[in-house]
């Protein structure tokens, strides 16, 4: 599918005590893609989300969003941009989070304005409107006041997603988003992200949902021991020849 990137990776590599944990790592996601990222556990995905999101400082390669470098090498060290482009480019993506994440002194509505209105200086109107039109879309306008103590973890997450729509990000990251939910909560959060699809919003997506991966990617990313193993449609992986790729997803969906 022809777009523009919205995100350019080239050659990230990241280590831990020594360790490689990423080694040369490069793709790119355009505009209204759905890309998956699949593989073992300790394969480095959340590793990879994490340098991504800019959590974890990269230890070589690049990073652009939207053509605006967030970090580059030099000098064999990974260089990032000084702190107001950071704080601009931080704007082009949202995270959500496996565990929710929830302010559990907020209400819900506070929990998703909370962030327009102390980083975007949004009014606090207009954040209440967004808001609101969020809990609409998720189902949950008549939780509005409730405290995240009070919802399933299903709606917890929910909630998070929201919370992460509300600042207008143009990629959507979503590290395991059902691996602290059991399987029925597990469907209502995926019939959220399926709709975001649908919308064409760019979503990059750490999971273990096999079938989810397959249906809902443009592209799905198999990544092992640090290394992109294998990269296509869902289709070309998921039908792959390669022997581990269809060991690991054979265990996955027995």
């Amino acid at each position: 599918m022809a777009g523009k990137d919205l995100l350019v990776i080239n050659h990230l590599r990241k280590c831990f005590d020594g360790q490689e944990i990423l080694k040369d790592i490069s793709l790119n996601v355009q505009e209204g893609e759905v890309v998956s990222i699949i593989g073992p556990s300790g394969s480095g995905k959340s590793t990879l989300l994490r340098c991504a999101t800019m959590l974890e400082t990269m230890d070589g390669g690049e990073l652009i969003y939207m053509g605006e470098t967030a970090a580059k090498e030099a000098d064999g060290q990974c260089v990032y941009a000084q702190k107001a482009d950071l704080k601009r480019i931080r704007h082009h993506f949202g995270l959500v989070f496996q565990n929710f994440n929830l302010f559990p002194h907020y209400s819900v509505l506070k929990n998703i304005m909370d962030a327009p209105m102390t980083v975007d200086k949004v009014p606090k109107k207009e954040a209440q409107e967004r808001a609101l039109g969020l809990l609409e879309q998720f189902g949950l306008a008549d939780k509005r006041d409730a405290y995240p103590c009070q919802l399933s973890g299903g709606q917890q997450q929910r909630v998070s997603i929201a919370r992460a729509l509300a600042l207008q990000p143009k990629i959507l990251f979503f590290d395991e988003p059902t691996s602290a939910l059991d399987p029925e909560l597990t469907g209502e959060v995926l019939k959220v992200i399926k709709e975001l699809a649908k919308e064409k919003m760019t979503m990059i997506i750490v999971t273990h949902e096999m079938q989810f991966a397959r249906e809902i990617s443009d592209r799905v990313i198999f990544l092992e021991h640090g290394d992109i193993l294998a990269q296509g449609s869902a289709d070309e992986v998921f039908n792959s020849d390669n022997t581990r790729i269809r060991d690991f997803i054979g265990k996955l969906n027995s």
